[in-house]
């Protein structure tokens, strides 16, 4: 039986991609199959063979199925910016109806696991009136919020927790990545975390200073998803 998420956070640069490739990696071990897919990305490099980001970069290290970049990730950006203004600038119209075949393929593949990770936090603007949290809502995935632990974290993910759920989806669980291990009362503030959020943790992942996908994986319990 596949499962499939769609990975959110409280904002951008909160830990993600970390988790996400965590989360394929402990699946990896766990002897699932695993696909991924980063719909739109900003801030890429330049290569010999296209526009290539780091994120989706290490998402693709982490599949097991057979897929390509372009496949990761459709959409590409060079400036490191909003993607809604990269893709203005760029003039490509960027909207969910351009993201849900991608993304749509990927799933077919019926990996074990699946996660298609998003780009900042929930309510990221696309084109028109478009947001990217309306395309976890067409994919109708239930979604894995990756809370960056630092001071003022509470209110975003509570906030977070609650327009995932009026917008109809499943939080299935929340990680709790310690950007900021000098946080004052961090254990009070994880304390109030777990009892406000309606969802299963699935690990803290401490401040770690070997990054890896391997290391995270660790910290994470993927038992606790439904």
């Amino acid at each position: 039986m596949s499962a499939a998420y769609f990975i959110t956070g409280t904002d951008t640069d909160v830990g993600k991609t970390t988790v996400a490739a965590g989360l394929l990696h402990a699946a990896r071990s766990a002897g699932l199959s695993t696909a991924a897919g980063k719909p739109v990305a900003s801030g890429c490099d330049v290569t010999p063979k296209g526009l290539r980001n780091s994120d989706a970069l290490a998402l693709l290290a982490e599949c097991s199925l057979p897929l390509t970049y372009q496949q990761v990730n459709p959409v590409a950006f060079e400036p490191a910016i909003a993607p809604h203004l990269a893709a203005r600038e760029a003039g490509v119209a960027l909207t969910v109806q351009s993201l849900l075949a991608p993304m749509r393929g990927i799933l077919a593949m019926n990996a074990d696991f699946t996660l298609i990770e998003g780009a900042g936090g929930w309510r990221v603007p696309l084109a028109d009136q478009d947001n990217l949290s309306d395309l976890a809502i067409a994919l109708k995935l239930p979604v894995i919020l990756v809370v960056g632990v630092r001071l003022g974290c509470i209110s975003h993910a509570l906030l977070t927790a609650e327009a995932i759920a009026r917008d109809g989806l499943q939080l299935a669980g929340w990680v709790a990545n310690i950007i900021d291990p000098k946080t004052s009362r961090l254990e009070e503030n994880l304390a109030t975390l777990a009892e406000r959020i309606p969802a299963p943790c699935l690990g803290r992942v401490p401040k770690l200073k070997a990054l890896s996908a391997e290391a995270v994986a660790e910290h994470l319990q993927l038992d606790l998803l439904d």
